[in-house]
């Protein structure tokens, strides 16, 4: 999956990464959420950027995820984007130690495989499946390149279904 993530022509991808940001952006209005839970993209993944941007400026909260050891996510509160730190594995967080304990709302999950079940695989670290078991009331979008799907995703006791996977066929985006 990671390969074929790479393979993806950039016209496509930008497309895709729009079409997901605008109906994440829907969702997150819907749901009224006040505060998000939203990764920092690493290069192949889905960017979410703009939504982050437009999220931070229409006043909703953004929690972002720091990997801390024992499978364990920090929350830090993102007031910007250009004040970001290089973390495990190469992912970004808030430099600032702003760090949230609240409830969250919404929460934008990413991966490498997904299930028509609503189970996803993630990186291998079990960090989500931690974190998610802690919000069970935050609906839990995962957000995939169509051909992640998979016929079945393996699945372990602690791993967390989503409430919804958001994808589209690459060839319904257009410009």
């Amino acid at each position: 999956m990671l390969k074929r993530r790479l393979s993806i022509d950039s016209a496509s991808k930008e497309r895709y990464d729009k079409w997901i940001c605008e109906n994440l952006r829907e969702k997150i209005a819907t749901f009224r959420a006040r505060t998000v839970h939203a990764y920092i993209p690493l290069p192949a993944e889905i960017n979410i950027v703009p939504l982050l941007k437009q999220l931070l400026s229409d006043g909703i909260q953004v929690v972002c995820p720091r990997a801390l050891s024992a499978r364990k996510l920090e929350n830090r509160v993102l007031h910007s984007l250009s004040e970001l730190e290089t973390g495990k594995m190469g992912t970004q967080h808030p430099a600032a130690p702003d760090i949230f304990t609240g409830e969250v709302d919404f929460v934008v999950v990413p991966g490498l495989a997904f299930d028509s079940n609503r189970y996803r695989l993630g990186y291998g670290g079990g960090y989500y499946d931690n974190f998610l078991v802690n919000h069970p009331r935050a609906h839990k979008v995962g957000i995939f390149y169509p051909f992640q799907e998979v016929k079945n995703v393996p699945k372990e006791e602690h791993d967390v279904q989503l409430d919804e996977i958001l994808t589209i066929g690459l060839d319904a985006v257009t410009d």
